[in-house]
């Protein structure tokens, strides 16, 4: 006898991404039937930062305790001020949960730490509505690298797809390997791309006009390519530590080349590590998302490298994704199920992370 349906779960997913390019916010409802997960983004939208409070989430690795602390109260705020404006916006109602990812401040979990702000306190004040954030913390606690964490909706949400390709700040694959579910952040995208074209007084390289204007490097795509991280085994996850640290610092050892060749050779790159990483498969299928996606000339090189079908949803998929998951990992973590693999994140177990705050 088939099961009849569970009641249905509304969740504003919220996400801030390493970018800084707004705070997504997605009106999402998810119903479990016959063992599956029906999913819908009903309604979508990202709200800019203002200059001040983007200045600052910028610049947390130069501000003292308690300067760290206020940008967590006016983070918080801003989620729930721009909730409040999403939700008369659209007249939404029977809200049961928000899920806020908040925005990574700090990414360390060798050292045992991964910190998001975006005060859950002040969500849940502002809002009245349950809140839960804090989505890393236990899987840290537990020896995970507390990262990626999407990868719990990639398999349950998009099962249809060998590969889930995030091209964000930074770039995340996951797919099932023997049973499990493998997940890893593969290289940087949007962020290094924004580094360079920030020099030319650009917020962004649009569709790769300034790359697709310049020539590969051998010898600086050579040094990128070698970087340690690159050859080490999953788990693995990127932070700005590793960015400023490292990838940066080969890119500015190349300064002689015009922006431009910096550009297509960081394309270049990118394109290399993902064929790298989808390389289980040769005809697979490989869902893309995130901003990175909409960037053509990129995409144009990440196809000619890999031999696999890239599939590209719509805009809002592409757009909001990173926030329908979190609105799922929160769907999970209101019912006690797990929202963080072990087998993505090298902990010692299996966990279903995330504080909540009730009204």
């Amino acid at each position: 006898m088939t099961k009849s349906p569970e009641m249905v779960h509304r969740i504003l997913g919220i996400m801030s991404g390493s970018s800084l390019d707004g705070l997504d916010v997605a009106s999402c409802s998810f119903q479990l039937e016959n063992h599956r997960w029906d999913h819908q983004i009903e309604a979508a939208e990202t709200f800019s930062y203002d200059k001040d409070l983007a200045r600052a989430l910028s610049n947390l690795n130069e501000i003292t305790a308690e300067s760290f602390v206020n940008v967590d109260i006016q983070l918080g705020r801003f989620i729930g001020k721009a909730i409040n404006r999403f939700i008369k916006a659209h007249n939404l109602k029977n809200i049961d949960y928000i899920a806020s990812h908040g925005h990574t401040a700090f990414h360390n979990p060798s050292k045992g730490y991964s910190t998001q702000i975006g005060n859950g306190a002040i969500i849940t004040a502002t809002t009245r509505i349950p809140t839960i954030t804090d989505f890393r913390s236990l899987d840290v606690a537990l020896g995970g690298q507390g990262a990626p964490l999407v990868p719990i909706g990639d398999a349950l949400l998009f099962p249809k797809y060998d590969y889930c390709l995030n091209l964000g700040g930074y770039s995340n694959i996951s797919f099932d390997q023997q049973g499990k579910r493998i997940a890893f952040d593969i290289c940087p995208v949007n962020k290094a791309i924004n580094y360079l074209a920030h020099q030319a007084g650009k917020e962004m390289d649009k569709n790769g006009e300034m790359a697709a204007q310049g020539s590969v490097d051998g010898t600086l795509l050579d040094k990128l390519n070698k970087l340690d991280f690159y050859h080490a085994a999953p788990p693995k996850s990127l932070g700005d530590e590793w960015l400023n640290n490292h990838f940066l610092e080969v890119l500015k050892d190349a300064s002689r080349l015009s922006l431009y060749d910096q550009l297509r050779t960081v394309y270049e790159h990118i394109a290399i590590q993902i064929q790298k990483a989808s390389g289980q498969t040769t005809n697979g299928s490989i869902l893309v998302t995130g901003g990175g996606a909409l960037n053509r000339f990129l995409m144009d090189c990440i196809r000619e490298k890999n031999t696999n079908r890239i599939v590209i949803p719509d805009n809002k998929l592409i757009e909001f994704k990173e926030a329908l998951i979190f609105a799922f990992m929160g769907v999970l973590r209101s019912k006690g199920m797990t929202n963080c693999l072990a087998s993505v994140t090298g902990a010692s177990r299996d966990s279903s992370g995330g504080v909540i705050y009730e009204v």
